[in-house]
């Protein structure tokens, strides 16, 4: 299988072409050689003459050192496409981006998908009427479900439901959704070598509803989803409250909070490392990972998520040989601190 890291360009009206060039000009010459980027050479020829980085750029995903191998994807309508400016054509561009991507990866042609920022109204307005990334992914794969993972230095978070409304959000939390979630994230930790992942699933309503006064949803479906995990020998707390859930894991009290909607478990990952935050997809029969915001302030950020997808490629080949007995039980964060050299850890 390829260790290769594919990059799609997200809407190519915005920022996405240069933050990608940007990031690429910083890369060393070798790293830069196995990675790619799933979009338009036309567009990242634009972006780079633009900002004068003086890259070179190769159809196909074979390159020699120095150069970017860019998969290209040509698109309805790329004519029209205009800087700044949110349409369909953008929209239908960035679409096609991810799901060559999406098959690239089935195909094990790259490990990985990071991606860069879509625009939600331009893409309905294409006609892909997808809620974001998460939920795309899972349609072009044909997982069942998937997840959003918020994962950082000193807080995890893994939401039951992202991309709805708060009074939708509410409904939406089933016990075997909640129960699908904790699953989804103790697997994921245990793939990075954690051996027993200890998790929080946070409430609800305020107070976890104070015994049913300002809600029943943690009675009737959060508690349940507890205890079923704790019998396949998950080691899950809760529910516990909201407003106090996420100091107790940022304590290090818990590996991973699952949290019940978007905001709940956005707002405390951000507040506390907004910059370094990885949005990790869930679920899927393929690895990808993200800013944490759609709105990448940087290219340092898209360089440290591609640095982190690294890492986690190493720390789960770091596992298995663990499994085969080739190694110690893992120190998980001792172990990257001392292998964080991002081309050691796309070579081995």
């Amino acid at each position: 299988m390829s260790s290769r890291i594919g990059i799609t360009m997200g809407d190519p009206s915005g920022i996405g072409p240069e933050i990608i060039v940007k990031t690429l000009a910083e890369m060393d010459p070798q790293t830069r050689a196995v990675s790619a980027v799933v979009g338009s050479m036309d567009i990242l020829r634009r972006a780079d003459k633009l900002l004068g980085t003086g890259l070179r750029f190769v159809d196909g995903l074979d390159a020699k050192s120095g150069e970017v191998p860019v998969a290209n994807v040509l698109t309805k309508d790329q004519d029209k496409i205009r800087d700044g400016q949110v349409g369909a054509a953008g929209g239908e561009a960035a679409y096609r981006y991810v799901e060559a991507a999406v098959q690239l990866a089935l195909d094990g042609k790259i490990a990985v998908i990071v991606t860069a920022p879509l625009n939600k109204a331009a893409m309905h307005a294409a006609g892909h009427h997808f809620d974001g990334h998460t939920e795309l992914l899972a349609h072009l794969t044909g997982a069942k479900s998937s997840f959003m993972l918020l994962a950082g230095d000193k807080l995890n978070a893994v939401h039951v439901t992202t991309h709805t409304s708060l009074r939708n959000a509410a409904e939406k939390p089933t016990m075997e959704r909640v129960v699908a979630t904790i699953r989804a994230g103790h697997q994921h930790f245990r793939e990075l070598g954690v051996a027993n992942p200890r998790i929080a699933v946070a409430g609800l309503n305020p107070h976890c509803g104070e015994g049913g006064i300002f809600g029943r949803e943690e009675i009737d479906r959060i508690q349940p989803a507890v205890e079923a995990a704790r019998k396949e020998g998950i080691d899950v707390k809760g529910p516990i409250s909201g407003d106090t859930v996420f100091y107790r894991a940022l304590k290090g009290e818990f590996d991973l909070v699952v949290a019940q909607y978007h905001d709940q478990g956005h707002i405390p990952t951000k507040l506390i490392a907004f910059d370094t935050t990885v949005n990790v997809s869930l679920g899927l029969p393929i690895r990808r990972t993200s800013p944490c915001d759609g709105e990448m302030s940087s290219n340092s950020m898209l360089l440290e998520k591609i640095r982190d997808v690294m890492l986690t490629t190493k720390a789960r080949r770091h596992e298995e040989n663990r499994k085969q007995g080739n190694l110690p039980e893992p120190l998980l964060h001792q172990w990257i601190s001392e292998h964080s050299n991002p081309l050691l850890c796309i070579q081995t």
